[in-house]
């Protein structure tokens, strides 16, 4: 049987998991199902997961709206990770359930550093027409 891959080398069924368990997330943090102040008052969103080959690790990708906190709200999920893997592991008919680990996603930051750039003046002056 031919393992199916996309570009990025990854294949279809690690992508189909993790945004399985990305939509999981994101649900069980929105409607409040975590019972921490931290996480109750902060909107978070889940931007990725990426599962890895075996499908027993998740890397967690998540961004608090604005930025505002992250690492408090990083603390905080990471307090709650046991009730949040057993919660995966539920809804996620898999063989072994996943252990969570999450990561503020620093690729908004990124573009947004490349935008400026983009915009400088210094690369400006090289993008005038003559």
């Amino acid at each position: 049987m031919r393992r199916q891959e996309t570009a990025e080398g990854r294949s279809v069924r690690l992508l189909r998991v993790g945004e399985q368990v990305r939509h999981i997330l994101s649900e069980l943090l929105q409607r409040g199902d975590v019972h921490d102040d931290v996480l109750q008052s902060h909107l978070v969103s889940v931007t990725e997961v990426r599962m890895s080959p075996d499908l027993r690790h998740a890397t967690v990708f998540v961004k608090p709206l604005l930025g505002q906190d992250e690492q408090a709200v990083l603390k905080a999920l990471r307090q709650n990770t046991a009730f949040l893997q057993r919660e995966v592991a539920h809804r996620v008919r898999m063989k072994y359930a996943a252990k969570l680990k999450f990561i503020a996603d620093e690729s908004f930051d990124e573009g947004t550093h490349i935008d400026r750039i983009l915009r400088s003046e210094h690369v400006a002056q090289d993008l005038e027409e003559e």
